[in-house]
Order: structure tokens, then sequence, then C-alpha cells
């Protein structure tokens, strides 16, 4: 991982986002692109909002953005101290996910990272809009979002949740086997038991997700459906004392349905963990 984009809404959230960002990615060289994106949907905090529409309005934001990621760039490099890492910032007028997807081809990027909440993110809701719009359509790279205000710590056990329909290719896990292997960590392979045994399909994916993982510390978790999936989820998590979970987004998968639930009744779902999203390839 070379490249990452980092959006940012200059929220505490965003910038533990951020900072978590370059903890995980410490002994790697990085370009980090700090992107923040506004248009005139864009609360502006201070006196003369009110007061402001239209060009005026944009041109107030744009001066803002413009002077709030110049010094979120020197927090950072200051916070960070790391020479391996460089940071470059983007303030653009139009839309996040529209933006987003633009940055991927030009700057060629490997990882988007997000805040789980913005300044408006209310807590029952397991991710913001933003965060949700980026990863229903990003299909390049993979998308780590970090919850509330997260102190950083070494991921050494790391969840991955899958019913072994997709997703266990050398290519989908990539991502996952990067991180794993940059602190040894072990991953813990999360299985919810929906059928007495495996179809000879999912008995194949789960043959290569064992060869992909042949050289990576490793376990197999089998948790009996007994009630709902983002339970069981949950409960696997906070029993195991994961520090990041990932799942493969595709349609009809676990993290697919879980996002057709506007509010998760239970709000400490997965509120303390890293979620690494990652994108289905063949």
């Amino acid at each position: 991982m070379k490249n990452i984009l980092v959006a940012t809404d200059f929220s505490n959230n965003a910038y533990c986002a951020l900072f978590y960002a370059t903890q995980l990615l410490k002994s790697t060289e990085c370009n980090f692109y700090l992107v923040n994106v506004y248009n005139d949907l864009t609360p502006l905090i201070g006196a003369k909002s009110e007061f402001l529409v239209g060009q005026k309005l944009l041109n107030e934001l744009a001066a803002t953005s413009k002077e709030k990621i110049t010094a979120l760039e020197h927090k950072i490099t200051l916070d960070n101290e790391n020479t391996l890492h460089k940071f470059e910032t983007i303030s653009k007028k139009g839309n996040l996910v529209k933006t987003i997807h633009h940055m991927l081809n030009a700057f060629d990027i490997d990882l988007v990272v997000m805040g789980s909440k913005g300044y408006t993110g209310a807590k029952e809701i397991f991710l913001g809009s933003n965060t949700i719009q980026v990863a229903n359509t990003i299909t390049q790279c993979p998308v780590l979002t970090i919850p509330k205000e997260l102190d950083f710590v070494a991921p050494t056990d790391i969840a991955f949740v899958t019913d072994y329909k997709k997703g266990c290719t050398k290519k989908t896990t990539a991502p996952l086997l990067f991180i794993a292997e940059l602190f040894n960590a072990t991953i813990k392979v999360m299985h919810i038991n929906e059928e007495e045994e495996l179809s000879k399909e999912q008995e194949s994916h789960r043959e290569m997700l064992e060869l992909c993982l042949k050289n990576t510390e490793h376990s197999s978790h089998w948790v009996q459906a007994f009630a709902d999936k983002a339970m069981v989820i949950d409960d696997f998590l906070n029993n195991q004392g994961v520090d990041m979970f990932a799942m493969v987004h595709y349609k009809h998968s676990f993290f697919d349905r879980i996002l057709h639930e506007p509010v998760v009744k239970n709000v400490s779902m997965y509120s303390n963990i890293p979620f690494l999203i990652l994108p289905f390839k063949d």
C-alpha cells in the first residue's frame, strides 16, 4: 500500500482516522492524499454563516476548506513525525463520492480511509451516509473505516467474516494479508453456520482461503446462526477481543444486508473496532 486517500470533514473522528492510518502504515513508505470536498450544502461554522448564500457562501466554504486542510497537513506532520510519509492536500467543490472515484485512478489509490462518522453522525447509525456511499460504489481498493475517536492499537488479532460464498481469492484478501503481515497478526476466520454442511462451491472457497492463509497464523470459528447475523458477528468480535475486522462487500453478502438496515438496534455493534471493507475480486 503506497497511495492512501484520507477523506476529512475536519471532525475529531476524521482526524483520528488519519492518525490511525499513519500508525498502521508507519513502517511503509506512503503518499497520503488528504481530501476535503465541499458544496453549497456543507455547513459553515461561524457567525457569518446564516447571512451567506449562493456564490458568497461557496467562496467562504472554499477559503475555509483550504485553510483547514493546510492546518490539518501541518498537524499530522508534527504528530506523525515519519520521514516515510508524504502528505498532499486537496480541497475541492463537488460530490465526495465522485471526487474519490476520480482520485482513485488519478493517484493510483491503494486504500481509502474514513471516519465512520462525521460532525452530524448519530450514534445509532452503524456507518455514516458518506461512508456507506463510498463503500457501496468503490470496487478498485479497500475502504478502512475508523470508529469514534479511537486510539491506535496495533492489530494483532484480525477477524475475517465470511460465508464462503465469495471473496476467498488471493486478490480479494491481499489487503487483509498485507496488514496482518505488518504486525504478525493472527487472522480469525468467522463463518456463520446457516446450513448443516457447506455446499461444494463453499467448500471450494474454504479450501481456496486456506491456501491464501497458509503462510499466516490463523484459526477457524464456526458460529451457529441462532440470532440476527449482525448480533452474532458483534458477539464474536467482542468475545474474541479482535483489533480489526474485515468483510468482503458484494451483493447479498452479510455486509450488504447490514447496510440495508438504516439503524442498528444494538448501538455497541462494531463501535470500537476498525472495519476493513474488501472489494470482491475474482
